[in-house]
C-alpha cells in the first residue's frame, strides 16, 4: 500500500511540474512575437533613409542639369563672339591701307597731270575693300555734321564758327569704323566753338 502512494504522489509532482511550464512558453511566445516586430520596423527605416537619398539625388540631378544648360548658352554665346569678332585684328590692320588709298585719291584732286588709269585703280581698290569690310559687317561712322560723342569720336581741335552748334563734328581728320556694335576704331575729328567777337572784347578792355 505504501509504495502505491508514493507513486501516486510522484505523478502529482510531475504533473504540477508541467503546469509550472506554461507560464514561460507564454513569455516564449511574446519573445517571439517581438523578434518578428523589429525586422517591420528595420525595413521601415531603411526604406526611409532610401526615399531621403532618392531626394538628395535627385535634387542634385537638377541642380547638374541647370548648370550643364547655363554652360551650353555659355559656350554658344562665347562661340558667337568669337565668330563675330575673329577677323577683328586683321581688319584692324587694314584700315591703315584704307587711310592711305583715300589720302592718295583726294591728293589726285584737281591735277589734271595724273592719270586717270591710275586714279581709277585706286578707286577700284578702295571700293573692294570696303566690300570685304562690309562682308564682315564692319562700317564707317558717320560724323560729319553730328554732335560730337565721345564714345565714338576723339577731339583733336576745335575749330571757331558760327555756322555749326557748338561741338558739332565739322571736319574729319580720320575715319572711324565699327564692327557689328563694337568700336573698332573712333572717328579723329575736329569740332566747333563759337568765334570769338573781338570788338566786343575791346570795347569791354576800353571801358
Amino acid at each position: 500500500m505504501s509504495e502505491k502512494k508514493s507513486i501516486k504522489i510522484q505523478t502529482d509532482s510531475k504533473k504540477a511540474k508541467s503546469e509550472e511550464v506554461e507560464p514561460e512558453d507564454t513569455q516564449a511566445d511574446e519573445q517571439t512575437i517581438d523578434d518578428e516586430e523589429d525586422p517591420v520596423k528595420e525595413l521601415e527605416t531603411k526604406l526611409e533613409a532610401k526615399e531621403k537619398e532618392a531626394e538628395e539625388n535627385y535634387d542634385r540631378l537638377l541642380r547638374l542639369s541647370a548648370e550643364f544648360e547655363n554652360y551650353k548658352k555659355r559656350s554658344s554665346r562665347e562661340a558667337e563672339e568669337f565668330r563675330k569678332f575673329a577677323n577683328q585684328s586683321l581688319i584692324k590692320e587694314m584700315l591703315s591701307v584704307v587711310d592711305n588709298l583715300e589720302l592718295a585719291m583726294n591728293s589726285t584732286n584737281g591735277h589734271k597731270a595724273i592719270d586717270k588709269d591710275l586714279v581709277q585703280g585706286l578707286e577700284m581698290t578702295h571700293k573692294e575693300i570696303l566690300k570685304v569690310f562690309e562682308k564682315f559687317n564692319v562700317k564707317p561712322i558717320e560724323a560729319m555734321g553730328q554732335p560730337f560723342d565721345p564714345t565714338f569720336h576723339e577731339a583733336v581741335m576745335q575749330e571757331e564758327t558760327d555756322d555749326c552748334a557748338k561741338n558739332t563734328v565739322v571736319n574729319e581728320m580720320q575715319r572711324g569704323y565699327m564692327i557689328h556694335d563694337r568700336l573698332l576704331r573712333p572717328s579723329m575729328v575736329v569740332v566747333a566753338k563759337p568765334k570769338t567777337n573781338k570788338d566786343s572784347e575791346e570795347t569791354d578792355k576800353n571801358d
